[in-house]
């Protein structure tokens, strides 16, 4: 992989270096020479897939790389987009993160076909934001109709525009996706966003399932740090604490990656559950943290902390939930943990300094105490701990302002 990488890198270098008048003589309308759209284009997703491999100098070089190629583009002549190859690379290219005035170069010229016309104008419509209108015009496009590299970018914009109304459909599409282009961005990208939509449909064996694979493969992935918390999120989502066995196939799902990215992952999911309310999967997380931190104190002061804060609103983990928070290190916290642990402790003070549990019920509603928290095998909360539960809502607010 290094070795292609420098390969790539060597082109890119050779494509940066060049003039921009030193597409002269593509003016044919052709696609024979080495700096046709077409070519252009496929240096582009070749540094992409390393992209999605774990590369940070790819990822780097793709900036540059991004604006030469939009230079090269748009100074060419009107006749090579005569050529529905280099159309449809024109599209892959602004689907894959470039400019869109390209797109709108091609239309000016009109040159397009029916079928090319749509595809231009419908991804122009999506770059853009004007869904409503990608979505009339992309809809009736058959992604297997379509050259390969193109039909795995179209199917991606595709299942982004029905994951609202149709997430059947959009799973559909993203399954699609990623098996056309195995190994590219494309593949990480429609396994990412996957997952998160199967988390939504609660398709949880297939869910566990792509998990695995994306975790195996494309855990080094520049995308993955963004994806590991809306991995988190999305855990809490499923409730699988509702399920006994869900937690440890979970375990068996995180046992992908290596001792630290399970430790980061299960602190990520102890936070997420107890922002939601999540009390035993709060716990059920922050324990396996706190077995995974080993000498490492800022970690384990994260799990303690999480446990404390989902044990504080159940009544037979309060005094222990108390003592913790009271110990902990703030100094080893980040900016959002520390708002956390002021929350938990506020809570705290709440709950010791609340009135008699008599004169506590009568200010209580059914609806304070959440279905999560009932659904727990702890004991059933006392009204005081109820009110509490109330309270968490608002701080909860205060917390998510400090976490963005």
């Amino acid at each position: 992989m290094a070795r292609r990488l420098r390969l790539t890198l060597a082109l890119s270098g050779c494509l940066l270096a060049l003039p921009a008048d030193g597409i002269a003589q593509q003016r044919s309308g052709t696609d024979e020479g080495n700096l046709s759209p077409v070519h252009l284009v496929r240096t582009l997703q070749t540094l992409q897939d390393q992209i999605a491999s774990g590369s940070t100098n790819a990822h780097v070089a793709q900036r540059v790389l991004l604006t030469r190629l939009d230079e090269k583009l748009t100074t060419m002549d009107d006749s090579v987009w005569q050529s529905p190859r280099n159309v449809q690379a024109a599209v892959v290219y602004v689907l894959s993160g470039g400019k869109p005035d390209i797109l709108r170069r091609i239309l000016a010229a009109g040159h397009l076909g029916a079928a090319d016309d749509v595809l231009v104008r419908g991804s122009l419509a999506y770059v853009e934001g004007r869904e409503e209108e990608a979505q009339k015009l992309l809809g009736g496009v058959n992604p297997r109709e379509l050259p390969i590299t193109l039909s795995g970018q179209v199917a991606l914009v595709q299942a982004a525009l029905n994951v609202r109304d149709d997430p059947a459909k959009s799973v559909e599409l993203l399954d699609y996706a990623r098996l056309q282009l195995p190994g590219t961005l494309v593949e990480e990208a429609a396994l990412r966003r996957e997952i998160l939509v199967l988390s939504q449909t609660g398709d949880t064996k297939k869910f566990d399932l792509l998990s695995r694979q994306y975790l195996r493969r494309f855990r080094y992935s520049v995308y993955a740090g963004n994806f590991r918390q809306r991995f988190a999120a999305a855990l809490t989502r499923l409730e699988f604490t509702k399920d006994p066995d869900y937690f440890s196939r979970l375990v068996a799902v995180l046992s992908e990656l290596e001792p630290a990215g399970q430790l980061e992952l299960y602190l990520l999911v102890a936070r997420a559950a107890v922002i939601q309310g999540q009390t035993k999967a709060a716990i059920l997380a922050a324990n396996k943290a706190y077995e995974l931190a080993a000498q490492d104190k800022v970690s384990a002061v994260r799990a303690t902390l999480y446990r404390a804060a989902a044990m504080i609103v159940t009544s037979q983990g309060f005094d222990e939930a108390a003592r913790q928070l009271r110990s902990i290190d703030r100094s080893v916290l980040e900016t959002a943990d520390v708002g956390l642990l002021d929350s938990a402790l506020a809570m705290a003070k709440f709950i010791r300094e609340s009135p008699t549990e008599a004169s506590s019920a009568k200010a209580i509603t059914p609806a304070a105490v959440p279905e999560a928290n009932t659904a727990a095998p702890l004991q059933r909360p006392t009204p005081t701990i109820s009110r509490a539960q109330e309270v968490l809502g608002q701080i909860d607010k205060i917390v998510r302002r400090e976490s963005r």
